[in-house]
């Protein structure tokens, strides 16, 4: 199913995909992470980036072992490859958990201007140093993310072009 696409092998078209979105995504955490103002108006846009590269990990790792079918085996890009997917899924997860508590914070902080200044103190600290925790951890994961997409697309390079390209 994944092989080919007009004749050409599908995998390297798919992984133009993961390479473009995903690191697009590490960069977008990280600035919704350090400028909350922009959480409301770019979060959904990020979150939805990285849910794209995080759905074609799957195609481009299926379209990878059709192509090793008809060249042979890539060498570590494979497990690099394979291993992708582990850092991509807790960036997302993490994106849509910063997102929902951030709206829900700024909710909750718009609700209780109309209570008593004692209610808003007693809440209001708490929710922030949990979005704050998420936006360190979303960093982590986007920085380790960014750093295992390129591991990955050294050694399909390297597979492909290592031995053929001179210095």
């Amino acid at each position: 199913m994944f092989d080919t696409i007009n004749g050409l092998p599908l995998h390297p078209l798919v992984v133009h995909g993961v390479v473009v979105l995903l690191p697009l995504a590490v960069l977008g955490t990280i600035a919704i992470a350090v400028r909350p103002a922009w959480r409301r108006t770019y979060g959904p846009v990020v979150v939805g980036i990285a849910a794209i590269a995080t759905l074609l990990i799957p195609v481009a790792t299926s379209s990878g072992d059709a192509l090793e079918d008809r060249v042979g085996s890539p060498g570590d890009h494979e497990d690099l490859g394979e291993q992708l997917i582990w850092f991509a899924v807790p960036l997302l997860i993490l994106l849509v958990v910063l997102v929902f508590l951030s709206r829900r914070a700024e909710r909750d902080s718009a609700t209780e201007e109309g209570r008593t200044a004692a209610l808003a103190v007693s809440g209001a600290p708490a929710g922030r140093g949990l979005v704050t925790v998420v936006a360190v951890l979303s960093v982590v994961a986007a920085l380790a993310a960014g750093v295992q997409v390129y591991r990955v697309g050294d050694s399909g390079a390297q597979s492909v072009w290592g031995a053929t390209v001179r210095e």
